[in-house]
């Protein structure tokens, strides 16, 4: 779309018509991303929100992906005509289209930060065909216990833990007027010097709660992928929700492009493990800066081209 010797100016109005004119079907984008990655069940969902400004402009989008290989594959997003937290009828929403999507789908559990609270939306989480859950609460949200009338804030239950201990409270707690299992751990104080916890609630197995949740942090990876440490989304130019929506479409394909290339790359020569158990690169950013060598250099570059093309192809 792109080629040729045309000016930039010429480009950016080609990009502009094709992101105003051409229609994309958001569903069929879903589940072609689930087939190109190829991602094992059960699968473990993340939710979480990004946003930043552009001149007077505010993007803010609410995301589901599914983690793997330590980074969260993107499958729906919204964008919130608005600032700030999403409320529970937009995550419902949000759950409601994965699960017509992927209605045979088998869940491990969804993890999800502290802004994603409160009784609709635990109350939807618990429904007739409940989803694991491994959520965080603010250590200021009340827990009442059977044997207590009134409920505390968290931090109550969790104040006399050492830094690095945790505990699980026993039996089911009321949290937002519904039963759940809490668990809880004392983190490093705060700049402050203020006591920090890190509360978690379950409907299931809340011994495996903590080291499960760690897993949310899959799609803090992919903003970042999709942003500062890759694809610079945070740059558009855009201003319309139908075609950043768009855009980030196409990003997600490109997205699992990347992630394809580098098991690929990885596959052929593993990436160093550094003296933090991490690698020291990763599969993202290696798929990612291979595909990029080759469209800087694609003349010299094609056979490479056509041969990373079949890690788009969903057979």
């Amino acid at each position: 779309m792109c080629g040729g010797k045309a000016a930039d100016a010429s480009h950016y109005k080609r990009m502009q018509r094709f992101f105003r004119s051409f229609d994309l079907d958001m569903a069929q984008i879903a589940q072609m991303l689930v087939k190109l990655a190829g991602i094992p069940q059960p699968w473990v969902l993340s939710l979480d929100r990004t946003n930043w400004s552009f001149g007077k402009t505010h993007f803010n989008i609410l995301m589901l992906g599914v983690v793997h290989e330590g980074i969260a594959f993107p499958l729906l997003w919204t964008l919130l005509e608005k600032q700030g937290n999403s409320n529970s009828d937009e995550r419902m929403d949000l759950l409601d289209r994965f699960e017509a999507l992927f209605p045979d789908v088998v869940i491990a559990y969804l993890t999800a930060d502290r802004e994603f609270i409160g009784q609709e939306w635990l109350s939807y989480l618990l429904m007739d065909k409940p989803i694991p859950f491994r959520i965080r609460i603010r250590q200021s949200d009340l827990i009442r216990s059977r044997t207590r009338q009134q409920a505390v804030p968290g931090s109550r239950y969790f104040a006399n833990l050492s830094v690095g201990e945790t505990r699980v409270l026993s039996g089911h707690h009321w949290v937002w007027g519904r039963p759940v299992y809490v668990i809880g751990a004392r983190l490093q104080p705060t700049q402050k010097g203020d006591d920090n916890f890190l509360i978690l609630v379950t409907n299931h197995c809340p011994e495996q709660a903590l080291s499960d949740y760690t897993r949310r942090w899959g799609i803090e990876t992919l903003f970042a992928a999709l942003k500062t440490r890759g694809f610079c989304l945070e740059s558009t130019h855009f201003n319309d929700a139908p075609r950043l929506s768009k855009l980030l479409a196409l990003l997600a394909i490109a997205f699992v492009w990347a992630m394809k290339t580098g098991l690929w790359q990885h596959t052929l020569k593993p990436i160093p493990i550094k003296s933090h158990q991490r690698r020291a690169k990763s599969l993202f950013r290696l798929g990612f800066d291979y595909l990029r060598s080759i469209f800087t250099n694609l003349d010299h570059q094609f056979p490479a081209f056509l041969n990373s093309l079949h890690f788009l192809s969903c057979t």
